[in-house]
């Protein structure tokens, strides 16, 4: 097995992907946050002392999409050319879905899995003084398109 983001000596590196050509590029990933049942109705209510959680994680979320050179240093600068983050609660907690595009030279996976984790602590933030117990419970890439390797598609859980 190789390991792109080692050279020869097994020391880390940036992959060059100079000579590959922009394609359009898009991956999808989910997250949950997982809160009491006084933090659902306090959701669903619009009553979170904190104010706006749903619109405070999803823009915490798109912004994410776009640092994710910052927080990861061997991820490449790309153009975030569209970010969707969504927000439904549910009895358990807050489901969380974010789909990033890009027209560029390497795939958004890392977009998308930052925007729902980001999207995720936010909501963490904003009900922790009601429920000390929330957490993030689950994240992960459930389907990319573009690029070499082409479409993925997680298969259903069961």
């Amino acid at each position: 097995m190789e390991f792109t983001h080692l050279d020869a000596r097994g020391q880390a590196r940036m992959v060059d992907v100079t000579a590959k050509q922009p394609t359009v590029r898009s991956a999808t990933a989910v997250a949950t946050v997982r809160c009491s049942a006084d933090v659902v109705a306090a959701l669903r209510g619009g009553t979170v002392p904190k104010g706006d959680v749903l619109a405070v994680a999803r823009v915490a979320g798109i912004a994410a999409t776009k640092k994710v050179p910052d927080l990861l240093p061997l991820a490449h600068v790309i153009g975030v050319h569209g970010a969707v983050v969504d927000l439904t609660i549910v009895e358990e907690g807050v489901d969380i879905e974010a789909t990033v595009r890009t027209a560029d030279r390497t795939g958004v996976e890392m977009e998308a899995l930052t925007a729902v984790t980001v999207a995720a602590l936010a909501v963490v933030d904003m009900v922790k003084g009601v429920d000390r117990s929330a957490e993030i419970v689950s994240a992960r890439i459930t389907a990319k398109s573009g690029g070499r390797s082409g479409d993925w598609t997680r298969p259903a859980q069961s």
